[in-house]
């Protein structure tokens, strides 16, 4: 079994695979359920067993939206709030918490989810927040045939990625072989988070709200960022994972960091050139120099209940939440995610996930401050890749960015 580490000090550890939930039979007597959240297979999924509780007295509606981030906390803070559910990870689920918006779940927990496994249940200060639904990753998509022509090995490391793309580049076999997520803004953010903690970073000072990044570990992995960019299409600045999957799709890139969950309609390949599927090979994200955990990080994806939402209604998105994990479900969508739940088997679109958790990546983040820092990150980190700043001066720009935040929320005197 693998365990995905502790998501915080105050909040609990995931066990892959190992949860149940409710009956088909809703048993929702009535209310109205709504569902914010991201847009991707596994939790359309989710939601459809969630709307299969609908009924003359249930209304269940859904807004599965790439923008969900930028919409929770306003949607949440409407009294009452817009959704009565706000699907998280491990870092968006930060916001929410700090400004109240969020239903402690013990009540519901200890009426309808007693097939729940511990590891399911998100706690923070001691509260049931969330229930976790399933694990993911980003990490390494790479085409079998297309290093093969290049005639380099399968790269594991950061260094070995730059050099076969160096070697499709100069070969032309490919003109931009690379693609990672790199948006600017959140996306980008990631990627640096990902690439600071893979070379050993840590975003703090231990015990502390005050910034760490500005030091080798930061600079070696803006260095780690400007050449898988350098490799990327001149656009890169643009692509969310919708763009990233589309350029692997039409069969433009060698090499990708991606999200696992989006493994199972890759290897399906319905939209993809002639061979790419075929080709695909999912694997951990590459580690740093010197460094053995990979250069990604492990979220848990969840949902939770608004704070300013009746208790019928809370009551009735619950239920219906559950019954979007249901063993049955599970089971019939297991290529779609690594689950958290009874019903899972892993399947070959889970094995860059459970490489990299295998690996011993870090999770990401839950300080209360984490999300400050990855603001910051994301409103600063272009300008270095476009030549306007040094990487010195970025860190130095990103840390006095996030103090202020910092001290305007009052982490910082």
């Amino acid at each position: 079994m693998i365990r995905l580490v502790r998501l915080a000090a105050s909040a609990s550890v995931l066990a892959i695979g190992m949860a149940s939930a409710a009956n088909a039979d809703c048993g929702i007597g009535s209310g109205n359920v709504s569902i914010l959240g991201n847009d991707f297979p596994a939790l359309q999924a989710v939601v459809d067993g969630a709307q299969a509780c609908a009924t003359d007295s249930v209304e269940v509606s859904a807004n599965l939206t790439s923008d969900h981030r930028d919409l929770q906390v306003a949607a949440l803070t409407a009294d009452p709030s817009q959704y009565s559910v706000a699907v998280v990870a491990n870092g968006s689920i930060v916001p929410l918490m700090n400004a109240g918006l969020l239903r402690p779940l013990d009540d519901l927990v200890e009426k309808h989810g007693a097939s729940l496994q511990s590891s399911q249940l998100v706690r923070i200060e001691g509260q049931v927040m969330a229930v976790a639904f399933m694990a993911n990753a980003q990490h390494m998509f790479y085409r079998s045939d297309v290093l093969e022509q290049a005639g380099v090995a399968a790269p594991t490391t950061l260094d070995e990625v730059l050099a076969a793309a160096e070697a499709i580049q100069s070969q032309g076999i490919m003109e931009h072989p690379v693609a990672i997520v790199s948006g600017a803004g959140w996306n980008l953010a990631q990627e640096y988070v990902n690439l600071y903690l893979g070379h050993g970073g840590s975003f703090f000072e231990p015990g502390s709200a005050a910034p760490a990044i500005n030091n080798e570990a930061g600079l070696a992995a803006l260095e780690a960022l400007k050449g898988l960019t350098s490799y990327s299409n001149p656009d890169y600045l643009t692509f969310d994972s919708n763009a990233v999957q589309a350029q692997w799709e039409a069969g433009e890139v060698a090499m990708m960091l991606l999200w696992g969950s989006r493994g199972a309609g890759i290897l399906a390949g319905e939209n993809a050139a002639e061979g790419v599927a075929e080709t695909t090979v999912l694997a951990a994200a590459p580690t740093a120099a010197g460094e053995t955990r990979p250069a990604t990080t492990l979220w848990w994806d969840g949902f939770t209940i608004a704070a300013n939402t009746s208790d019928e209604d809370a009551e009735a998105s619950f239920v219906a939440m559950l019954n979007g994990i249901t063993p049955e479900r599970v089971a019939e969508n297991s290529g779609l995610a690594v689950w958290l739940a009874e019903g899972y088997q892993p399947t070959p679109a889970s094995a860059g996930v459970i490489a990299s958790a295998q690996g011993g990546a870090a999770p990401y983040p839950m300080s209360p401050y984490m999300g400050l820092m990855h603001t910051a990150l994301g409103e600063n980190l272009a300008g270095f890749l476009q030549g306007s700043a040094s990487a010195e001066e970025t860190l130095a720009t990103i840390e006095a960015a996030y103090t202020t935040a910092a001290r305007a929320q009052g982490f910082l005197n």
